[in-house]
């Protein structure tokens, strides 16, 4: 029971990156590898805030304020200074990773002996791994309303229309790179706020903890779209989260098969690369099926 809370709790903390990747791949149609910086940026300032005595929720604000930094970075490298898509995230994400060692002071620091969001006198009193599904389900509650209501405003409704075709989005009016500086810099806030959270809630934060998240992120986004299909916009949201939830489920049947800790990276590109590939299959029977039934009904016709 405790391996199955803790699955839920951490699918739950975790899917604060896919809606960070979720606002930027799907709604904003822009690939951004930043992530795999603002990430490890997120739990770098906030851990370093609390080992300087700041408070651990005004610690997660400044994580979520770091990550709002590093996509308006990608943000102006793209949309001002014309450098590619792909090329400026890596380029600001290379960037972040020694900016994370000045915050540190080093490769990685431990929260141990210092206070944090999980080891508050409340949380601790719970049954063991429901304090990451308290906090995780609070914090996208929290996420999940403020942005199902942006979305629905003016500026969020000119946002969506940026990412479903920039040229009509000019026509009428949008100033797209804005929406694109504005969409980065919500989406990173994101993935730094999880960043933040999942330091917390591991007890350190290591400079290079962020290599293979955008994997993770998308795995959950993917997952989502496969299991649930066809959505609306804010049901995709939810549909990330449980994706989110049922990708950590993968990984548990995983390691219960044999693997090592050292392959979950690997068995995540794998999971990741099915999901991706079932929509296609899925395509191609129902194109086989229905030639076929075009097939058969033609030749009862001709008969």
């Amino acid at each position: 029971m405790s391996i199955i809370v803790s699955a839920i709790g951490q699918g739950l903390l975790w899917s604060i990156l896919g809606i960070g990747l979720f606002l930027t791949f799907r709604v904003l149609d822009f690939p951004d590898m930043t992530v795999e910086g603002s990430f490890p940026l997120g739990a770098c300032v906030s851990v370093a805030a609390i080992t300087r005595g700041v408070d651990p929720v005004l610690s997660l604000l400044l994580a979520f304020g770091a990550g709002m930094l590093a996509g308006l970075a990608t943000g102006l490298l793209y949309t001002k200074g014309k450098v590619p898509v792909l090329l400026a995230g890596i380029l600001v994400m290379t960037a972040l990773y020694s900016v994370n060692q000045h915050i540190l002071g080093r490769a990685n620091l431990s929260l141990l002996n210092q206070p944090n969001l999980f080891n508050n006198t409340f949380l601790k009193s719970l049954p063991p791994y429901f304090d990451s599904v308290l906090v995780g389900t609070g914090a996208i509650i929290v996420i999940a309303i403020l942005l199902m209501w942006f979305l629905q405003t003016n500026l969020g409704q000119a946002f969506i229309a940026t990412g479903d075709n920039e040229i009509m989005a000019q026509s009428l009016g949008i100033h797209t790179d804005f929406e694109k500086n504005m969409g980065l810099m919500v989406a990173n806030g994101l993935v730094g706020l999880a960043g933040g959270l999942i330091a917390q809630n591991n007890g350190y934060a290591d400079v290079n903890q962020g290599i293979g998240v955008i994997v993770i992120g998308l795995a959950a986004i993917i997952i989502g779209e496969v299991v649930f299909g066809e959505l609306t916009l804010n049901q995709r949201l939810v549909a990330t989260v449980l994706g989110s939830i049922l990708y950590r489920f993968v990984l548990l049947i995983v390691l219960g098969l044999g693997f090592g800790d050292v392959d979950l990276k690997l068995i995540s590109a794998v999971v990741l690369a099915i999901m991706l590939m079932v929509p296609t299959v899925e395509a191609k029977v129902r194109l086989q099926h229905a030639l076929k039934k075009g097939l058969g009904q033609e030749v009862e016709n001709h008969e």
